[in-house]
């Protein structure tokens, strides 16, 4: 026989193992998602102009585990950053490159997770204008030609016209997080570096004005591979076009009636027209010589 006291202790425990159960099956790692769902990603990405707008992306038939691929249509001259939004509920850090190069360092990269990365928070927004030259200040991202992008100054054409991204999962290093709370546009301006050989007319990234924009230094241990990868190839408008990613028209297409689809029919013989045929001295000629051809005697 159980007295009523040991009863309600059994009940307590009971529930409370449940609860923790059912605590545990919900709580899953990005990792565990990416594997439960091999398009998972802890962050989204936009690429957008300084009016907020996003350029669109045109996502490649590219099936590679954790890897997403997308296209976009660069602008000339056109300043661009990068709006990372972290969804899932723990820190995540991300390396990110631009034409190969690291936007904090400047250096080669390499996606590895020793090198210098900017840190989410759970659930934060942040946005990345360009390149880290201060604790203090970037150099924004504009798209150019690739004689003038910031990764031919440094002779590196190597992955040329490719915005990259790495994102780990928390596992002390120090690295970087944006504040995003007193940023605002500086009067300096430098000018982007030239190439001295004349390059084809490919896109590239710029080393733009330069601007205001605090970070803080903050602990954190990536794992020892990444989450998920982002590479975004941008193009301008008639590279895309060659390439047939996107559908371009050089010149107006002749309006079609729904209702009265074109006609087709076999046309006259080159050089040839309606008027030669019902011409009597041309019927007179060739129509009894049953050997002959009339495309090859005008």
């Amino acid at each position: 026989m159980v007295s009523k006291t040991t009863k309600k202790i059994i009940n307590l425990t009971f529930f409370q193992i449940i609860f923790l159960i059912a605590t545990s099956l919900m709580v899953v790692t990005t990792a565990e998602a990416t594997r439960i769902n091999p398009n998972y990603s802890p962050i989204r990405v936009d690429i957008i102009d300084d009016r907020g707008r996003v350029f669109r992306q045109i996502t490649t038939g590219n099936k590679a585990h954790n890897v997403k691929r997308a296209y976009v249509q660069a602008k000339r001259g056109k300043r661009y950053s990068l709006r990372l939004r972290n969804m899932s509920n723990r820190r995540v850090g991300v390396i990110i490159a631009v034409d190969g190069r690291n936007i904090l360092t400047g250096k080669k990269s390499w996606l590895g997770k020793h090198e210098k990365m900017y840190i989410l928070n759970p659930y934060e927004t942040a946005t990345y204008k360009g390149w880290r030259t201060a604790k203090n200040r970037v150099n924004r991202f504009f798209f150019t030609s690739t004689a003038n992008s910031y990764a031919t100054a440094w002779q590196d054409k190597s992955a040329m016209g490719v915005i990259a991204l790495a994102v780990y999962d928390e596992k002390p290093r120090v690295m970087y997080r944006e504040n995003q709370s007193n940023s605002f546009n500086s009067k300096r301006a430098r000018p982007a570096p030239s190439a001295q050989a004349a390059q084809a007319d490919e896109a590239g990234t710029g080393f733009g004005r330069e601007e205001y924009s605090p970070t803080v230094k903050v602990a954190f241990k990536a794992r020892h591979q990444a989450t998920v990868k982002h590479f975004y190839k941008y193009e301008w408008r008639s590279t895309l076009c060659k390439r047939g990613v996107i559908q371009c028209y050089d010149r107006p297409r002749e309006p079609q009636n729904r209702f009265w689809p074109k006609e087709s029919y076999a046309p006259y013989p080159p050089g040839m027209n309606r008027n030669d045929y019902r011409n009597k001295h041309y019927n007179n000629r060739h129509q009894n010589q049953h050997d002959h051809n009339p495309m090859f005697d005008y």
